[in-house]
């Protein structure tokens, strides 16, 4: 028998290459020239800079599953970036894009589970409402969220917008979010704070309902802490 072959690693930039359908080219890190802007630099080159990391690997994913809506989220965060330039603070627009680029996503839920969230009634939201997490549909977007669940701890959170009833393929949902990603309305922050090891199904640790009783991480809504004697 002959020498075993050593297996040959490639650079996360050609390994996102080697995907098909890809809308975007992945380079190396040193693609970006200096003082450049990385948003600036990926909606004039259509290139991505690319480190060898669990960051921007999820990240070239998240190129490949959603690329209308990465498309026109980097078209937003360019135009900011034109209008605006760049400065020590981001903006509301800037800073909501990227909120949502890494640590977004979709959320399609039946309406007593929206109210409990929005209203922060964890022990409604996961306790009390649990049966109808069966029909939910939680789908991540950002880059970010995906490297903190590599290793999960209790605190992490994605920030939800809500999806339409029901989400019928990525495909669609892809379409529809690149749609709603309107200037105006996105530097609102439209997001929705959820505890992701929260939702049934996605922790073990979760199926005691004293999970939940961590204020840490379950905080109340902020109305209810201002009633707080």
């Amino acid at each position: 028998m002959g020498e075993p072959v050593a297996r040959q690693e490639l650079p996360v930039h050609r390994a996102l290459q080697c995907l098909p359908a890809m809308p975007v080219q992945f380079a190396p890190q040193d693609d970006l020239p200096e003082g450049a802007a990385y948003e600036q630099h990926i909606f004039d080159t259509r290139r991505v800079p690319t480190r060898d990391n669990l960051h921007d690997f999820f990240n070239g994913l998240v190129w490949l599953q959603f690329p209308q809506a990465k498309r026109r989220l980097n078209e937003l965060q360019a135009g900011a970036i034109a209008a605006h330039g760049i400065g020590a603070v981001r903006g509301p627009l800037r800073d909501a894009l990227t909120v949502f680029d890494e640590n977004g996503a979709l959320l399609d839920a039946p309406a007593p589970l929206w109210d409990a969230l929005n209203a922060r009634q964890w022990q409604r939201l996961f306790v009390d409402l649990r049966p109808l997490w069966r029909e939910a549909r939680l789908v991540l977007f950002g880059h970010a969220l995906l490297e903190k669940l590599v290793t999960p701890r209790k605190p992490i959170v994605a920030h939800v917008y809500r999806a339409p009833a029901p989400m019928a393929s990525l495909a669609q949902a892809d379409a529809w979010l690149a749609q709603q990603m309107q200037p105006e309305y996105w530097a609102t922050k439209p997001f929705t704070p959820l505890p992701v090891l929260g939702v049934p199904g996605w922790w073990a640790a979760n199926e005691d309902p004293c999970f939940y009783a961590d204020p840490q991480v379950f905080r109340p809504s902020r109305a209810m802490s201002d009633r707080t004697p």
